[in-house]
This record gives C-alpha cells, sequence and structure tokens, in this order.
C-alpha cells in the first residue's frame, strides 16, 4: 500500500467558486496530508531512503548518492515524498521537511566518512534560518563536510527567484558545496538566468528518459539537453534509468551519470550503513 496520492496540482481541473463535493474532498485530503506530515515531524518519523547515482562508463560505479526524504504514517506505513510535497511545499511545514532531510543527511556524511550525498531542497528554503543554522553548525564541527554534499534545487524552483538562488549558492560555495539542477528541460529555462547559476551538474527530467532507446524525439531532446550543460561545464545526470536499452541509448548519447531502479531502488538499508540508524534523531 501506499500513502494518499496527491497530485502536483491538487486545484486543477476543479471548477472555481462554491464549494462543490469535489473541491471539499480535495480540501479535505490535503488537510490529513497537512495533518500526517506534521505529526511525522514532530515525533521524527522521518528517514531517508538512498539510491545511487552511477557513471555512465566504466566500472559504473556510484559517483554519490541521492537522500530522500521519507515519513512514516500512523501505521508505520513508509511514505516517499512524491506523496505528501505537493501539499505542503508552499507553506513552513514544506520548509521543515528541507531542514528535517538536511539535518539526516549532514549526520549521513559526519557517519559515513566515504559517502558523497545529495539531498533536495527548495528554493523557498533559501531564506528559511533553521535550514542554514542545521548546515552551518554541522559546517562548524566539520570543515571538510560541504565538499561531499550536493544540494539540488528543482528547476521550477531555481527558475521562480533565480536572483536570490544565484546569492545563495555564491555565499556556500566556499564551503565546498556542489549543486545539481533537478528536473532539468521540465520547464522554461530562462537563459539569461542559466548562465548566472553556480550548479555543477544537471538531472535530465525522467519524461525525457523513458523509453528514449525507442522514441527518437526523446532522443532528440536529451542530446539537447546535454549539449546545453555541457557549453556551461555542468556535469549531466539521467533520472528514472528503467531498463538496460535505456542505459545502453544515453551512454550513447553522451550522457556523464544515470540514476533510476535499473541501477537500484531507493533504499533506507542501503549497505554501506548497515550499522547505521538512517532514521531522524532528535
Amino acid at each position: 500500500m501506499t500513502g494518499p496520492n496527491i497530485p502536483e496540482r491538487p486545484w486543477a481541473d476543479i471548477p472555481e467558486g462554491g464549494d462543490s463535493p469535489l473541491r471539499s474532498a480535495v480540501h479535505d485530503r490535503d488537510a490529513a496530508t497537512l495533518d500526517m506530515v506534521r505529526a511525522a515531524v514532530q515525533h521524527r518519523q522521518c528517514l531517508l531512503a538512498f539510491q545511487p547515482v552511477v557513471q555512465a562508463t566504466g566500472s559504473r560505479k556510484p559517483a554519490f548518492h541521492e537522500g530522500l526524504i521519507r515519513i512514516l504514517d500512523d501505521t508505520g506505513r513508509v511514505i516517499p515524498a512524491r506523496e505528501f510535497m505537493p501539499a505542503v511545499e508552499a507553506n513552513e511545514l514544506g520548509r521543515q521537511i528541507d531542514c528535517v532531510a538536511l539535518d539526516m543527511g549532514l549526520q549521513m556524511l559526519s557517519r559515513v566518512r566515504t559517502l558523497r550525498l545529495s539531498i533536495n531542497m527548495s528554493a523557498r528554503s533559501i531564506g528559511f534560518g533553521q535550514w542554514m543554522r542545521t548546515l552551518e553548525r554541522a559546517l562548524r564541527r566539520d570543515t571538510r563536510l560541504g565538499e561531499r554534499l550536493v544540494l539540488e534545487i528543482s528547476e521550477h524552483s531555481a527558475m521562480t527567484v533565480p536572483e536570490l538562488v544565484t546569492d545563495f549558492m555564491d555565499r556556500l560555495q566556499g564551503y565546498g558545496i556542489a549543486f545539481a539542477l533537478d528536473d532539468f528541460g521540465s520547464g522554461a529555462i530562462d537563459i539569461r538566468h542559466f548562465r548566472d547559476f553556480f550548479f555543477d551538474a544537471v538531472k535530465i527530467d525522467g519524461q525525457f528518459v523513458r523509453s528514449v532507446d525507442r522514441d527518437p524525439e526523446a532522443q532528440a531532446t536529451v542530446r539537447a539537453l546535454i549539449a546545453m550543460a555541457r557549453e556551461f561545464e555542468m556535469l549531466t545526470i539521467a533520472e528514472a534509468v528503467e531498463t538496460r536499452d535505456e542505459a545502453e541509448t544515453l551512454v550513447k548519447l553522451g550522457i556523464d551519470c544515470m540514476q533510476g531502479y535499473f541501477f537500484g531502488a531507493p533504499t533506507v538499508n542501503p549497505d554501506w550503513a548497515e550499522k547505521t540508524d538512517v532514521r531522524a534523531v532528535g
């Protein structure tokens, strides 16, 4: 079983005005989701699931892992971010989730000294004091820790406040932190801002990767996105790779790294952390 299926635009296609049964149902569902996430954050019922990002050529060893936030509902089920983040993204609860994910990721980096880890964040969290204090506290304990941290910001989030993101990245680069642009190609890119960003890598959105081996249009899109990233000296990563044929096609197109179920599903119990508790601690 999975958690509540929350669409990215829960109010889409619902007529304006009035309290229709559908609008009421969506409101009740979102309220229940907020309550579930709020309880998970309050009681620290959160954990990270780790998925490898592998090198496209050679031994295909992991270049790093992505730490994906999960919460536990009141029955103990593990709920992935896609089931609740759209409902909390725009409010303070979304910022708190970002803080929890960052805190757990930094703890894991401190415990596993060979680990390189990426953590997702919203551009909305840039001005959230608790998020920055969490990062600065960890960096004071270990000044080299930032060299193994990658912060992922979605394309949509970055393009919403590009000047704020650019300033934020500029301030953090001195810590050795790397940055990845998530969901690359999923929206409109303003090239004026794109060239000013300090992203070290782009993660090509999975919609262009699925069936790329059979879709000439997808191949053309991926080829163009790779070319654009290379123009700005950014590493390219393909998301949502699920088959050998997709992987082989992406290698031919020139991708640098790949991530997806073909190389490993997200797991809360990775082999390299078998003696480490990956659940949030107070």
